[in-house]
């Protein structure tokens, strides 16, 4: 029974050993969760994160399919690669949070095993003695073979006890076994979510570059309204001025498209004066209405709110969002862009213009999918985040001035 009880303590022993050591094929810990708490918070949001973003894949491939014209389904179509795409950027956020919250366990774990190694050390030290020293021995020794005796006594009552004391470094060692192959099922998951993402980013580029080509073969418009935005950009004296520059444009436009064509002439002129006296129709609520499914550019963290201070100590305009790095950016409106590239102090950024004299506002990004003239619905992709600290904003005006996007969220 003695050597049995040894063998198994150091059985015991050098699992715990192991496990608390890094062995090979050991995950690396989520460093960017401070405890267990935010890890926990980052893994509920991820979940809904996904889940949002799977449903809107499904309603824009819906809509794709249903869809007539060739320029609503091309719409439709890379609003939903987009949204693919952010699903899986929730899901590899979502495979993070749980891995750091395997890697706290396993370190409380390691923390409770490392209390109980020196008393098992001691006590299998002490059985290795025992188990070594030879019967021959005992017996020769004046008085061994009487505390021989003794400590056969004492090992029977003690065994049961031992036994049961290290039941539940068992348990716990057996769920730290558990934990390590969990690690290494989350990391094989992130490593094959992060692949599709690459595949998928791929998909969206050429469905961005053929939409580019199909555009240019239409008409040249489209490059000289690129030029004139650009120009604009160029003699603006700030992002606000380059806002009313092309709300001035864009009413214009509006203008223009408003003109009635020529008019027939009618046989009968009593309808002209029927038609002359007819009151113009009065305005509607539509008229003034919001965007439609108003969304946040890209799934983040909020760091900044509307109207919060700013290091200059003037108050923001718009909302600031920490993404993940390469995070995917989508259109939070559907409208037409204004203005897509590269503004002094806010790196790239996009400009809509939306019905009813509404703009949103886009900065942050580090690569664009968007071309000016091109019209989006809520959730075309705009491009990425940066890679090295993302920060994208989003300022939505009424007419010129800012108000609280959050206020319109759907």
């Amino acid at each position: 029974m003695t050597r049995v009880l040894a063998a198994s303590l150091l059985g015991l022993l050098a699992l715990c050993f192991w496990l608390g050591a890094d062995g090979p094929g050991q995950a690396q810990s989520a460093s960017r969760f401070e405890d267990a708490p935010q890890a926990r918070a980052a893994l509920a949001l991820a979940r809904q994160q996904a889940v949002r973003a799977r449903a809107r894949a499904e309603r824009f491939e819906r809509e794709a399919a249903s869809s007539a014209q060739a320029s609503d389904k091309a719409q439709a179509e890379s609003a939903a690669l987009a949204a693919r795409i952010q699903q899986v950027e929730a899901g590899i956020g979502i495979a993070e949070a749980q891995l750091a919250l395997i890697n706290t366990e396993r370190r409380l774990l390691d923390i409770r095993l490392g209390e109980r190694r020196e008393p098992i050390v001691q006590l299998t030290s002490a059985l290795q003695t025992l188990v070594r020293r030879p019967l021959s021995l005992s017996l020769l020794a004046p008085g061994s073979l009487r505390d021989t005796v003794y400590l056969g006594a004492v090992l029977d009552s003690t065994v049961p006890l031992v036994r049961e004391t290290t039941a539940d470094l068992r348990a716990e060692l057996d769920r730290a076994a558990v934990l390590q192959g969990e690690a290494r099922d989350n990391v094989a998951a992130r490593r094959a979510s992060e692949a599709q993402l690459a595949q998928r980013r791929t998909e969206l580029v050429a469905m961005a570059q053929r939409e580019r080509i199909d555009a240019r073969r239409a008409a040249g418009a489209a490059d000289r309204e690129a030029l004139r935005a650009l120009a604009l950009g160029e003699r603006a004296r700030d992002i606000d001025g380059l806002i009313e520059e092309l709300e001035q444009v864009g009413d214009l436009r509006e203008r223009l498209a408003a003109l009635p064509g020529p008019i027939p002439r009618l046989s009968d002129p009593s309808l002209a004066r029927t038609a002359a006296a007819a009151p113009p129709p009065s305005p509607t609520p539509s008229a003034t209405a919001p965007p439609r499914r108003y969304r946040l550019p890209v799934d983040g963290r909020l760091v900044a709110a509307f109207g919060s201070r700013e290091d200059g100590g003037g108050r923001r305009n718009g909302l600031q969002l920490l993404p993940r790095s390469g995070a995917q950016v989508v259109a939070p409106g559907a409208g037409r862009i204004a203005f897509a590239g590269p503004y002094r102090g806010y790196g790239t950024i996009v400009i809509i213009e939306h019905a009813n004299g509404w703009t949103s506002l886009v900065t942050g990004l580090s690569e664009l999918a968007a071309r000016v003239g091109q019209n989006v619905v809520a959730g075309s992709p705009l491009g990425m985040a940066e890679l090295r600290d993302p920060l994208v904003a989003l300022e939505l005006r009424r007419e010129g001035e800012p108000v609280n996007p959050l206020d319109f969220i759907v």
